[in-house]
């Protein structure tokens, strides 16, 4: 008669060995799924930055496409910190007139490209203040005031403007008055560019960075003469 065999267990080294094995594994899937979480929250922020930029930059042309010359008014101008423009206001129902600012500005979550809608108005008095209202903001950070609104847009390094005349692009500055046109005697006070270039650096991160530029150019350049 045969005597049966007793069942074999694991030795304390098989036991370490299969358990620095299974240590090894939840170490590697441990990197793995971190791995992918950094990849998502990346390519989830490059999706929001983006998305910002998107919206600035259409918010950018619209500006410049709803300028509007009024008389003895600028419908443009920048002095090396803020830029300027006097716009048809959005609301098409009723026809008003706002001035809208753009400028760089520091803050707690670094400088950001922000922008300044003055409220509507119809009179070139309230023209003149809500133009002087957007130099203030600009060179001193004051609060909006009057209906005035002023959003934080997106992080920017630095920008830079360019104007399109005489067939050219030149550094951005102060245009000149115009010449006085005895049969418009009402016109603006200075001629709008043919384009505006716009560079803007971005900071380095997660999201967009490097230098992008955008050129607009007056809807009705190159237009049907009469």
């Amino acid at each position: 008669m045969t005597k049966p065999s007793r069942a074999r267990g694991f030795t304390l080294i098989e036991l370490l060995v299969a358990i620095a094995v299974m240590a090894l594994l939840a170490l590697v899937s441990w990197r793995g799924l971190d791995s992918m979480s950094r990849a998502t929250t990346q390519n989830q922020q490059r999706a929001d930055a983006v998305l910002t930029l998107q919206a600035t930059l259409a918010q950018w042309s619209a500006d410049l496409d709803a300028i509007t010359l009024l008389a003895q008014t600028r419908p443009i101008d920048w002095d090396g910190r803020v830029l300027r423009m006097t716009r048809r206001g959005s609301d098409t129902s009723t026809p008003t007139v706002q001035v809208v600012a753009w400028t760089l500005r520091p803050g707690a979550d670094g400088t950001r490209w922000r922008r300044w809608q003055s409220a509507p108005f119809a009179t070139r008095g309230e023209w003149v203040q809500a133009w002087n209202l957007a130099a203030a903001w600009a060179q001193d950070g004051a609060a909006p005031t009057g209906g005035a609104t002023d959003v934080a847009l997106m992080p920017v390094n630095s920008w830079q403007l360019a104007y399109f005349r005489n067939n050219a692009w030149v550094p951005a500055e102060p245009l000149p008055v115009a010449a006085a046109n005895p049969s418009n005697p009402a016109g603006a006070l200075i001629a709008m560019p043919d384009g505006v270039r716009l560079v803007l650096t971005l900071p380095p991160g997660d999201g967009l960075s490097g230098t992008l530029t955008r050129d607009w150019v007056r809807p009705t350049l190159g237009g049907p003469r009469s």
